[in-house]
């Protein structure tokens, strides 16, 4: 990908936009044009400010003015008003009760509760289960014989949604019903283009999910499980407890970023790996390098295209002044390829020192699945590249999201060419 500005016209930052069609498929030569020209951006398109460079998107991470509490401020203006939708206002009060939506003492509450599902050691447990989960998903999608395989829809996708939901104890008759409502609060999260319908099928979503997360929960307050669920109900009947709403809008949470965030990383780690065909041989060399490579995808395209905040107090950054109130959009995918920051910053390079891409956050707010999002792309990603060598990426049916916060593939079909002799 090309992301050195043009020098053949000025740089109009006015104009631009993250969610035209070229900057869907393509964000980082306008980031780059952003970090270079106006590194605090502001967008009269978006109402919002942009921040760019590696140092200020690092800073304000870390920076409580930058609050993420930008859920609560909207239901006030927006739903809590007579004529307001209903639904729209129990959706948007189950969000408000998300984690990620929390500045401290309440985010720390949270994340400290949740905090022991996600360690290393309990992610090393499951891996066994995610690896069979993998090969089920390749071996059905090879063996139907379509000459080609959707990364998205037929391995990522339904993986990583299949294991976060194991781990919370959705039964799997129940997965595909999960899958769907999922879909729906995506649009209602992430917004996006041409989906006009999104608040009111997201919210329907939300009250389907909701109402079938309180059915389990009480189940699993009758009859605990070894699972995620069951530890939110036993964190809620300690001292430190979690509240019934509590439990219901983390489950939904879990539900719903278990598997957004890894299904993206490992699309675009397939595809940075077949673009790039001398790093994916450096691989086959080397397979001890797979840490380090999940570690470049994160860095050279991760799944965080943006992170939304509002300003919790006034800020001077670079001359100009954002104001209380004001919505800001940090950018980990311009940060992490400042070339401030960072050699030959818009080369793929699997070599390349690890330990400061922002692909996961930092600060308090730093993913807390990155354990089983790391893991889960180790696991399916050689699986996929390996199962049949030979394979290309159909770039005319490829699709990106056309949203503003995350990056991620709609479809990755690949073509696939017959297995060689003695192949599996």
């Amino acid at each position: 990908m090309t992301t050195t500005p043009s020098d053949a016209a000025p740089f109009d930052a006015d104009s631009a936009d993250l969610l035209s069609s070229e900057a869907v498929a393509d964000p980082y030569p306008l980031l780059a044009a952003l970090r270079e020209h106006d590194p605090v951006h502001w967008s009269p398109r978006y109402r919002s400010w942009f921040l760019t460079r590696y140092d200020d998107v690092d800073a304000a991470l870390r920076d409580v003015r930058f609050s993420s509490d930008r859920i609560a401020p909207y239901r006030r203006a927006k739903l809590d008003r007579p004529g307001a939708d209903a639904g729209l206002r129990y959706a948007f009060g189950v969000l408000e009760e998300w984690m990620v939506f929390k500045d401290p003492p309440d985010h720390t509450r949270l994340r400290k509760l949740l905090s022991r599902g996600f360690t290393p050691r309990a992610v090393a447990r499951i891996r066994p289960r995610v690896e069979k989960l993998a090969d089920e998903l390749l071996d059905a999608a090879i063996s139907s014989g379509a000459g080609t395989l959707d990364v998205v829809r037929d391995v990522a996708y339904p993986l990583t949604a299949s294991v976060i939901a194991e781990m919370l104890g959705v039964p799997r008759r129940d997965q595909d019903d999960f899958k769907v409502w999922s879909d729906r609060i995506t649009g209602l999260v992430f917004g996006g283009l041409g989906d006009d319908g999104r608040h009111a099928d997201g919210a329907s979503g939300m009250a389907e999910l909701t109402g079938y997360l309180a059915d389990l929960v009480a189940a699993h307050e009758r009859e605990p499980a070894d699972d995620l669920l069951s530890a939110l109900i036993s964190a809620r009947d300690e001292h430190d407890s979690l509240s019934h709403d509590e439990v219901v809008a983390t489950g939904v949470l879990l539900l719903f970023a278990g598997h957004e965030t890894t299904t993206n990383l490992i699309g675009s780690a397939v595809l940075a790996l077949l673009r790039h065909p001398g790093q994916r041989a450096l691989l086959d060399a080397e397979p001890q390098l797979w840490t380090a490579a999940v570690e470049e995808v994160l860095r050279y395209d991760g799944p965080a295209k943006t992170v939304a905040r509002v300003m919790a107090a006034d800020v001077e950054l670079r001359g100009r002044t954002l104001r209380r109130g004001d919505r800001v959009f940090l950018s980990p995918s311009a940060a992490n390829r400042d070339p401030a920051v960072f050699e030959d910053a818009d080369s793929f390079d699997i070599g390349r020192r690890a330990g400061r891409q922002l692909g996961f956050g930092v600060g308090l707010h730093y993913c807390l699945g990155a354990p089983l999002a790391r893991m889960e792309a180790a696991v399916a990603v050689p699986r996929v590249l390996a199962r049949v060598p030979a394979q290309t990426v159909d770039e005319d049916r490829l699709r990106w999201a056309p949203v503003l916060l995350s990056r991620g593939m709609e479809r990755l079909p690949v073509r696939l060419h017959p297995d060689p002799p003695g192949a599996r």
